[in-house]
């Protein structure tokens, strides 16, 4: 069950009005790293998540934080489109298309959500379901979490650097904090894991007996000139304590070549073989009307 609190989570209020930002803005809402990304992602995470408890509690303490960002951020670019497009472009541009492009503003706001924010990112793409990680396996959703909002923060900052409003500066100083908290938070529930015994530093933490242990700890040097060797992971022991890697030169390829077979006839395929091996296209065929899909379809019920 869920609760609605009319008060916002963080002010959202910005000085002046401001359609090309707003238009920027929507990335933070329906990006690949927004946070209509996150809250789905946690949310899903929590759902599915078989351990009841601390983790799960956690999970679904964060994900409720995310719904309060996103609609955080709609006020935002609902109060920057105040006024927009008619009072923030030239009073000879009457249509309101028009007139959001010339204001910078979003056309999908003008037409669609009357002024307001849309599920969309930055380019006005929609938000996907696919941007989610929610795997079942903590230690890897967990992995995601972390890279999730450390880009989230990258986006945060680009977006305060790009803004000289005062109240759109204080509302994303409060989101570059939450971002901060919040990859410390799952940095650290991972270290959790690993100390409650739950997973180690690989997920997930099973069929390390059946992998091909002679590739397990081997870094492949594919890159002319490349320097990797001199890296301090060459130096110490792998995070999960059982190996260290190991660095290959120039390393030779363990498969035969990359063909594939002839194709079949009824994909239409190009292949360099006899007549009507490869392409039904190219057959040869003997004189007289073609058969149709449908008089195929009777005989093979015939």
């Amino acid at each position: 069950m869920f609760r609605h609190d009319k008060r916002l989570q963080f002010e959202a209020k910005p000085e002046k009005p401001d359609p090309l930002f707003a238009k920027k803005l929507q990335e933070l809402i329906g990006g690949a790293y927004g946070e209509m990304t996150v809250t789905m992602q946690y949310l899903f995470q929590g759902w599915n998540c078989r351990i009841e408890g601390k983790y799960k509690d956690l999970i679904m303490d964060v994900a409720t934080e995310e719904i309060g960002h996103v609609e955080m951020l709609a006020t935002m670019v609902a109060r920057l489109l105040e006024g927009a497009p008619s009072d923030t472009t030239a009073e000879a541009v009457r249509d309101p298309v028009v007139a959001a492009v010339v204001g910078g503003m979003d056309v999908q706001q003008a037409i669609v959500s009357g002024g307001g924010a849309t599920l969309a990112d930055s380019s006005g793409t929609p938000w996907n379901g696919k941007y989610i990680v929610a795997s079942g396996n903590l230690l890897a959703d967990f992995y995601a979490n972390v890279a999730a909002e450390a880009q989230g923060r990258v986006q945060t900052a680009r977006l305060y650097a790009m803004t000289d409003d005062p109240g759109v500066k204080e509302m994303l100083k409060f989101n570059l904090a939450r971002d901060t908290v919040h990859q410390n938070l799952w940095l650290a529930a991972i270290e959790e894991l690993k100390e409650d015994g739950l997973e180690g530093a690989i997920a997930p933490n099973a069929l390390f007996d059946e992998e091909n242990q002679k590739h397990a700890d081997t870094i492949w040097g594919l890159s002319a000139g490349s320097t990797a060797a001199q890296g301090g992971w060459m130096r110490r022991t792998a995070p999960d304590g059982q190996r260290r890697l190991r660095y290959l030169e120039d390393p030779e390829p363990l498969g035969g070549p990359a063909s594939v077979p002839p194709p079949r006839d009824s994909l239409y395929g190009t292949f360099a073989g006899a007549p009507g091996q490869g392409s039904e296209k190219g057959a040869q065929r003997a004189p007289g009307p073609r058969q149709g899909l449908t008089d195929k379809v009777k005989d093979a019920f015939d």
